[in-house]
Parts: structure tokens; sequence; C-alpha cells
């Protein structure tokens, strides 16, 4: 049984950072890729960053390369997302999902979810 908690979001100013956590609950947590994916109102869930098992290999959205760093820490069975410039356009419900091994940018490969986390930036 996999969960997965996220927290960290609210309510910022347009240049400003946030850290989102997702705390996760699996057996043999460093065998899973972790990702962060994104939806905002009337938009499809799209992804945003991911990092492989093993934190070697790491992978963003064109959106949010330079601005965002996606990093875990298997001892603790977490996973950040660190935001930084962030803008009106980041406006968003923010999802951890995990899969096996492996990165993949695709929503559908993405066995587990959480429920996500509102992250609001104002102009």
């Amino acid at each position: 049984q996999v969960q997965l908690v996220e927290s960290g979001g609210g309510v910022v100013q347009a240049g400003d950072s946030l850290r989102l956590s997702c705390a996760a609950s699996i057996l043999y947590f460093s065998n899973y890729a972790m990702a962060w994916f994104r939806q905002a109102p009337g938009k499809e869930r799209e992804f945003v960053a991911a990092i492989d098992w093993s934190a070697s290999n790491t992978e963003y959205a064109d959106s949010v390369k330079g601005r965002f760093i996606i990093s875990r820490y298997n001892a603790e069975l977490t996973v950040y997302l660190q935001m930084s410039s962030l803008q009106p356009e980041d406006t968003a419900v923010y999802f951890c999902a995990a899969r096996l091994y492996t990165i993949s940018t695709a929503v559908g490969d993405y066995s587990d979810w959480g429920q996500g986390t509102q992250v609001t930036v104002s102009s």
C-alpha cells in the first residue's frame, strides 16, 4: 500500500519561493521514481519534475527549468519541490506521484498519487 501526502502549499506573491514536501509511506521507497505534477483549473494535469530512485537523474518541464528543483531523501521517505521565482501561471494543485524505478513524464505511467496541495501565486 502506497500513501503519499503533500504539504507546503499556500498563497504567495509573484517572485516568491515555496517548498513543497511529499511524505511517502512506501515499503522499499528507494525503488521508486518520484514526480510532481500540477493541475490548474480547467486544464489537464501536467508534468512538472521527476527524480529517479537513486536521485542521480532528474527531469523538468521546460516551463519550470531553472526555477524549480526536485530532491529526495530516502532515509526520510520524503520528496521535495523547491520552487523559486513563482509566477501567476504556476498557480495549480500540485500532486506527488510514484512509480517503480524509472522516470516518466506521462501522467498515465504513475500508479500512485497524493491528494494534492494548492499553490496560488498572486501578481
